[in-house]
């Protein structure tokens, strides 16, 4: 990670100076955003008929351009209100947006007729703001495009070209206005997060101050703020998303927040035991099991096709859901585990009230409910991956059938450590597998050195605010399978 501004204070809320990602058709839109949140900067993508002005009210740190299939010489291609470049707020465009701005300012994209596709040896020829001074000039970047910046506006430099672009990367530090012809989003592009990082904490003068932990301070504020003293109910259906957001809710609001187990007895064996104990016992939830397999399957006997199949299940499960809820008096708020791309999709309003439609799909007129949303600003990743990347190994080692549980647990500790020369203060991350025939008893699971070695490494690597990774060597009893 580059190193960011002297005097930067990282106190600030976490959603202050975040960067807006402005979104141009682009399939790498929603990977940039996750990129500058592994900076440890809050990002949020916005449609490109966004108004200078909203983008003003919103005071962002940065703003960047992603990019996008168009050309700007096609007609009805997209385009931003040209007064962001009045702003004075820091901009960074990726191919497309680079190409937008250079055009917006008076320059020239040109139609060559060769196009880049794909890794493309890339030349430094000044490092300026975007590069490190100390690595080679030539590198191999990512590119996608068929039009090049053929001149740039006055008083632009460019810093990098390609065979086929003159202008691989440009800047303006006066104005704070950089862009770049390649993709430095995408795996494919080596150093590609450290241009980034380069952008948002020298470009832009940013901190790095948002991670997932601080979230949650103010994801269970924002629950208390809405909840008040009111009754709210989550329906679980064993899934990770749900169980996170009733977790999150219950730690905000506790005894007023009761859940709905519905057993489809569609998942593996004993799994919907396990849920129940979890969330009863472990985490002393108010949980309304309810088993409802023979429904189920009554309702999907005969049935063949998969979309149909999903379908049936869905509005079963809201129908019993509904059942349930009725015995929760005075609930009015109903907690979902929506997250970020299902909102970027959507288009969802956050004051939405549930009523015929929502992602979960068939919700009943007469249930009104306020919709209680405490992951919607998170990408999946960012709600369960160090815990997805546990799951991956034991896949990837075949280890799947030995191993009856395996999951990754994020306790409320800190832990001082070294990373990149430089002093720490971060979580812990707790791995947990374990062997067992029944669940009423377990023994920890004797996983090969190698396998926790690399499930170590990935997640410090990979989960920003992570530096140390413990492994779980407790059986059951005395402790339980699941962490409370």
């Amino acid at each position: 990670m580059n190193t960011p501004p002297d005097g930067a204070s990282p106190d600030r809320s976490v959603r202050d100076r975040s960067v807006l990602v402005v979104d141009f058709g682009a399939q790498y839109a929603q990977l940039i955003a996750r990129r500058v949140r592994e900076a440890r900067i809050y990002s949020e993508i916005v449609p490109h008929t966004i108004s200078a002005a909203e983008i003003a009210q919103r005071q962002p740190g940065a703003v960047i351009f992603s990019g996008g299939p168009k050309s700007v010489h096609e007609e009805g291609s997209p385009r931003i209100d040209p007064d962001v470049y009045g702003l004075g707020i820091p901009i960074l465009g990726i191919c497309y947006g680079a190409q937008l701005i250079a055009d917006e300012l008076g320059g020239e994209v040109s139609r060559t007729g060769i196009g880049e596709y794909g890794r493309t040896p890339m030349t430094v020829s000044d490092p300026g703001t975007l590069f490190n001074p100390g690595e080679d000039a030539e590198r191999p970047v990512w590119m996608s495009h068929f039009d090049s910046i053929g001149a740039l506006p006055h008083g632009f430099a460019a810093t990098a070209s390609t065979p086929q672009a003159p202008v691989a990367a440009f800047e303006h530090p006066g104005r704070r206005v950089f862009g770049v012809q390649f993709h430095p989003e995408v795996a494919h592009t080596p150093g590609g997060q450290a241009v980034l990082e380069r952008f948002l904490y020298q470009g832009a003068g940013l901190s790095p101050s948002w991670t997932t932990e601080s979230f949650i301070d103010e994801a269970v504020a924002a629950v208390q703020d809405q909840v008040g003293g009111g009754r709210a109910v989550c329906g679980l259906s064993g899934g990770v998303d749900s169980a996170v957001a009733a977790a999150l809710v219950h730690r905000a609001v506790g005894q007023q927040l009761t859940c709905v187990f519905v057993d489809t007895g569609l998942m593996r064996q004993d799994e919907g035991k396990q849920v129940i104990d979890a969330f009863r016992r472990s985490q002393g939830i108010d949980l309304i099991a309810l088993n409802s397999a023979d429904r189920f399957f009554d309702a999907l006997s005969g049935v063949v096709d998969p979309e149909e199949k999903r379908k049936i299940i869905g509005e079963l499960f809201i129908r019993v859901f509904e059942e349930a809820a009725k015995q929760v008096d005075g609930a009015a708020y109903l907690v979902q585990g929506t997250l970020y791309p299902d909102v970027i999709e959507s288009g969802s309003d956050s004051a939405a009230k549930i009523k015929s439609h929502h992602n979960v799909g068939g919700i009943p007129e007469e249930m009104d409910f306020e919709l209680v949303e405490p992951l919607r600003d998170l990408f999946k990743d960012e709600v369960r991956k160090a815990d997805a990347i546990v799951r991956a190994e034991i896949r990837s080692a075949g280890l799947e059938r030995e191993v009856w549980q395996a999951f990754a647990v994020l306790p409320d500790i800190r832990t001082v450590g070294v990373m990149g020369d430089e002093r720490t203060y971060g979580q812990v991350a707790v791995i947990r597998a374990v062997t067992s025939e029944d669940a009423m008893t377990a023994d920890w699971a004797r996983l090969p050195y190698e396998l926790l070695e690399k499930m170590s490494s990935r997640i410090i690597n990979e989960v920003a605010g992570v530096n140390r990774v413990a492994y779980d060597i407790t059986s059951k009893p005395p402790g339980t399978i699941e962490w409370e």
